[in-house]
């Protein structure tokens, strides 16, 4: 891909498009952290996560007749979930094909929002074939859960909210899955942005080696961010846009979640602590009188995980 396939004036169109449908979560500070440190609390988003930024904006641009024939999805949680929210707003409907390892409290919640989840696949490689199949027989639109120019530009509205309530932020800190959050921010700011990947799940650090996509076995404890690959289009946009990625084990991950619910009162899940744990581990370099803005991605944990992350020393 010659060039990014997404600029400003898409996720300002996105912006519009989005205007009065989801929260404008809240800009928190945290001392603790540093004196200009603050933290993007995007778990108090509709759903639980960022998703349905860019799972809105995504539907918005689809015909009457793609409407109509309904969409699919492939993912663990909060695209899942996203996804089946942002169909049930536009009357669409919805199936999501996850796996047998997936979040039970994310499961719940897409099939709560009315969408039919496929559940019988063993790995997301054979939830993605079986959703190939699906979309061959059934006609359904297949929705990417991050590599899609449209998903990314409503994304990168979190961006435009941190620029007009921290016009002087100097750096923002973004947590990695599959890039499709991190793509739409760094594509919105004109500022430093840094992505954080956990060590065992680095599909962008790994594109980024070897300038093309590769796929890989995610397994950290962030379930959000367990993504097996980064696609082309959201290479190329990091590639010219992300200032730096820097990777995380699960337990500077588990510390990050940890502070956040003790010091920061923010009940997250392990994807949504993986900004705030690279800053603990000292691995973003910043200047400490320059304001600097982490995301908490989301706060859909399952409970047996989160207890036994916060039960630890």
């Amino acid at each position: 891909m010659d060039a990014p396939w997404l600029d400003r004036d898409d996720v300002e169109r996105a912006a519009r498009t989005l205007a009065g449908r989801l929260h404008r979560t809240p800009l928190l500070s945290s001392r603790t952290l540093g004196p200009n440190v603050h933290l993007k609390a995007e778990l108090f988003q509709k759903t639980g996560s960022f998703k349905p930024r860019g799972m809105l904006t995504k539907l918005a641009s689809l015909s009457a007749e793609e409407k109509a024939r309904g969409i699919v999805t492939w993912s663990a949680g909060n695209a899942a979930q996203g996804a089946a929210y942002a169909a049930a707003a536009e009357g669409v409907a919805c199936t999501v094909f996850m796996w047998a390892t997936a979040n039970p409290l994310k499961v719940a919640a897409t099939r709560g929002y009315g969408a039919e989840v496929d559940l019988t696949a063993a790995s997301p490689a054979e939830a993605h074939e079986r959703l190939l199949e699906h979309v061959e027989r059934t006609g359904q639109v297949f929705v990417h859960p991050f590599d899609d120019p449209a998903l990314q530009a409503g994304h990168g509205t979190l961006g435009l909210e941190l620029a007009e309530d921290l016009p002087d932020v100097a750096t923002v800190v973004v947590p990695i899955g599959g890039g499709g959050l991190i793509a739409g921010v760094a594509t919105a700011l004109d500022c430093r942005v840094v992505g954080v990947e956990p060590e065992s799940a680095a599909s962008l650090t790994r594109a980024l080696e070897a300038g093309e996509p590769v796929r890989i076995e995610p397994k950290s404890i962030a379930d959000g961010l367990n993504a097996p690959f980064t696609g082309a289009g959201t290479l190329a946009v990091c590639r010219e846009r992300v200032d730096e990625v820097v990777l995380v084990t699960d337990d500077e991950i588990a510390e990050g979640m940890r502070f956040l619910y003790t010091r920061a009162k923010l009940a997250c899940e392990p994807a949504g602590a993986a900004a705030v744990g690279a800053l603990l581990a000292g691995k973003i370099e910043h200047d400490e009188g320059a304001p600097l803005a982490a995301v908490v991605s989301g706060g859909n944990a399952d409970p047996k995980v989160a207890a036994g992350i916060l039960a630890s020393p």
